[in-house]
């Protein structure tokens, strides 16, 4: 269970997150609306501990985030794996070894430095990559792909990790509509097969709606609603976005939802052609 209690960020005069209390069960989907500012980002990067809270605590099951350091601190990230927005993977690096990169925190400092992965590994990274259909990219540069197939290569990295919570940042906010369908159906896939808490940020009512059990609205740095999709109403979103922000809230009639929703395709085995990664030649 994550537990944020009485969570505030200032930056210099600036109040992002101001006094949140949250619980999130174990396994819950969450999706966090709100306009742009709202203190959406910082919130995740606040459970994450890429942004250090100026008041409050956030408590993972017995362990303290929120005050964490050093091995313990990077043991954490490790377990709370952060998708961002813009990818963040190595454009010249091939797509098996950016999912790779996922089991760094996993290893020695040695065999990091000197790439020294496994054949599990390896064959680990293959049944992530199979997993959400980009098995066959396995070999190319990262930066060759579609912002979908690349959004997919940093969730596979993130299933490297191991996690148990999983922070997606806007992480379809950058692709077309029908990626931005295949991204959250694996997001949610993940969430219902493997019970992995996973909380991410979304700028629209209807994704929300559509794909998570629990929305959370914030609003000028507050939790102002907090609730399931049938909450969701027209004067809930008047608290999350105000009143000039109901119409782009609202509009998404061409967005992703509009497809029919269903699951990704999987391949069942790896691609021949891949199959010397495995092996690590």
């Amino acid at each position: 269970m994550l537990d944020i209690s009485n969570v505030t960020r200032r930056f210099g005069s600036t109040t992002a997150v101001k006094s949140v209390d949250l619980t999130i069960p174990a396994g819950q989907m969450v999706g966090v609306i709100g306009a742009s500012g709202a203190g959406k980002s910082t919130l995740l990067r606040m459970i994450n501990r890429l942004v250090v809270p100026s008041e409050g605590s956030i408590l993972f099951n017995d362990t303290k985030v929120s005050s964490l350091s050093g091995q313990a601190l990077r043991n954490w990230q490790r377990d709370c794996a952060m998708i961002f927005q813009q990818f963040n993977l190595v454009p010249r690096l091939d797509v098996l070894t950016n999912v790779l990169l996922g089991r760094l925190n996993h290893r020695s400092t040695v065999s990091s430095v000197l790439n020294l992965f496994t054949r599990e590994e390896r064959a680990m990274a293959i049944a992530a990559l199979e997993r959400l259909d980009i098995s066959r990219t396995a070999l190319q540069r990262a930066g060759t792909l579609s912002g979908g197939q690349q959004q997919r290569v940093a969730i596979a990295r993130a299933l490297m990790q191991e996690p148990k919570v999983i922070l997606a940042d806007e992480p379809i906010a950058s692709l077309d509509p029908r990626n931005a369908q295949v991204v959250m159906q694996s997001l949610r896939d993940i969430n219902q097969s493997d019970g992995i808490t996973v909380i991410t940020n979304l700028h629209t009512l209807d994704t929300a709606r559509t794909y998570c059990e629990r929305i959370i609205g914030m609003a000028a740095g507050e939790v102002v609603f907090d609730g399931g999709p049938d909450d969701l109403t027209e004067a809930a979103a008047r608290r999350i976005y105000g009143a000039d922000g109901l119409e782009e809230a609202f509009s998404e009639s061409v967005t992703f939802t509009s497809f029919a929703a269903g699951k990704p395709k999987v391949r069942p085995t790896a691609p021949p052609e891949i199959a010397i990664a495995i092996a690590g030649a």
